[in-house]
């Protein structure tokens, strides 16, 4: 029996060359966008000043409200399906386009058609809402990145993405060269989508897959929609929670008050990528294990814990005592106002990387549903805090909602249900520093 259980360890033990190969390939592609968005970010926002700055990124929030209807809560349960039943993933992907098609589809119209009715004298933002929300339809070939991450081969992402990538970056410089509108700036957002759908689609084929195998199955899309109705929503609240703050700055202050937080979300949900990295390449692993052994499932969960919490705390800590120098170094004077903004919002990254770090346990435990009621509670606590914070505080009242909110969304939940009882407890210990510098001992 012993000789049979450490034949089966070893058989679904996670190869680690593997996971530190992927993982390398992905923190290579999210530093280059890293840097690469920094740079050429800094300077779109320096081009368009905090007012026109403000004005895009209204547009864009307004357009990631909707965002989980065109993924529908999709991405990690393709993941789980093609892990665990292979044979069926031509069904599952063709299934999952049709369903991401539509979706795309109906948050294009249903984005412009809000807008069109509460706004109907604001011509500019319709059409920046119009150019933006058509990206979003192409977004149903994403399936093809989730078929890659199930195999731990996100090498193939980074070749299909990082090209068009790059070729946008150049076009935004030279529209700030050409002193294009802010209009041109909306069109290479949805311009990087496309191209990225078509990236996807030629890897996909060059690698010896064919999209025309893809089937469309009805007892499949009910029972995708089904496991997946909590995860969308919970998309929408977790959107409603990460955007409301740029909304309700927009109509409560200006769009120059949207430019400033703008400014200080896009650094501040930089390194974001970072984790959530980390999260997509151990993900097929995490389900594996939960196979093998409990105890090895939970100490993996835990290292997981642990790496976040230490990233974070690497960022936060830094970032809060030198935060108005470098915002004002990136951004110039005109953004001076951002930095207290930032000394706060960047404490929001903690707790937002230990609750992508639960997403795993979540799915393979089947918990979607508390999820959603979680994510909920915080998009409700964060609405009534920016309501009133921002009346009372500005920018800085936003942060603060953002922090409280993620906190209780992604941690404090978990105490008031005895089966998440457990990741409170892993939380628990990976926010304690001495817990931290222990386990890096140990490890050593």
């Amino acid at each position: 029996m012993l000789k049979k259980l450490a034949g089966l360890k070893q058989k679904f033990s996670p190869n680690f060359q593997q996971i530190v190969g992927n993982t390398a390939w992905l923190l290579g592609d999210k530093f280059l966008r890293m840097g690469l968005g920094l740079l050429v970010g800094v300077w779109v926002a320096r081009y368009l000043g905090p007012e026109r700055f403000g004005l895009l990124n209204y547009a864009i929030a307004l357009v990631a409200l909707f965002t989980t209807f065109a993924t529908l809560g999709l991405n990690n349960i393709i993941i789980r399906d093609v892990v665990r039943k292979p044979h069926e993933k031509d069904e599952v992907m063709g299934t999952a386009f049709v369903l991401k098609l539509i979706g795309g589809l109906l948050i294009s119209i249903l984005t412009v058609s809000l807008i069109y009715l509460f706004k109907p004298d604001d011509r500019q933002t319709l059409f920046l809402v119009a150019i933006i929300s058509t990206g979003m339809i192409f977004r149903a070939f994403d399936v093809i990145e989730f078929w890659f991450q199930a195999q731990v081969k996100s090498k193939y992402i980074i070749f299909a993405k990082t090209s068009g990538y790059l070729l946008l970056n150049i076009v935004k410089i030279m529209a700030i060269y050409v002193q294009a509108p802010i209009s041109v700036f909306a069109g290479i957002w949805s311009a990087e989508i496309i191209l990225g759908a078509v990236g996807l689609a030629i890897v996909y084929q060059w690698q010896g897959y064919l999209l025309k195998a893809w089937s469309w199955s009805f007892r499949r899309a009910k029972f995708l929609l089904t496991e997946s109705w909590p995860l969308i929503i919970s998309g929408i609240v977790i959107m409603i929670y990460m955007r409301t703050d740029q909304i309700m700055l927009g109509e409560m202050i200006g769009g120059s008050a949207v430019g400033i937080y703008s400014a200080t979300v896009r650094i501040s949900e930089m390194w974001y990528l970072i984790p959530n990295t980390l999260v997509q390449s151990v993900f097929p692993k995490v389900v594996q294990a939960r196979e093998i052994s409990e105890k090895i499932y939970y100490e993996r969960l835990q290292q997981l814990f642990y790496s976040v919490a230490a990233l974070s705390y690497s960022f936060a800590i830094p970032i809060t005592f030198f935060s108005t120098q470098i915002m004002t170094l990136i951004y110039g004077d005109h953004y001076a106002a951002a930095g207290p903004v930032f000394s706060i919002h960047i404490w929001s990254g903690l707790f937002v990387s230990l609750g992508v770090a639960r997403g795993p346990w979540l799915i393979t435990e089947g918990l979607t549903k508390f999820s959603a009621a979680s994510t909920a509670t915080g998009a409700v606590i964060n609405v009534v805090l920016n309501y009133f914070l921002i009346a009372k505080y500005g920018i800085i009242g936003a942060a603060i909602a953002t922090v409280i909110s993620q906190i209780f969304a992604s941690y404090v939940c978990h105490l008031f249900v005895s089966k998440t009882r457990i990741i409170f407890m892993q939380q628990t210990k990976a926010l304690v520093p001495i817990n931290l510098l222990i386990n890096s001992i140990s490890k050593k």
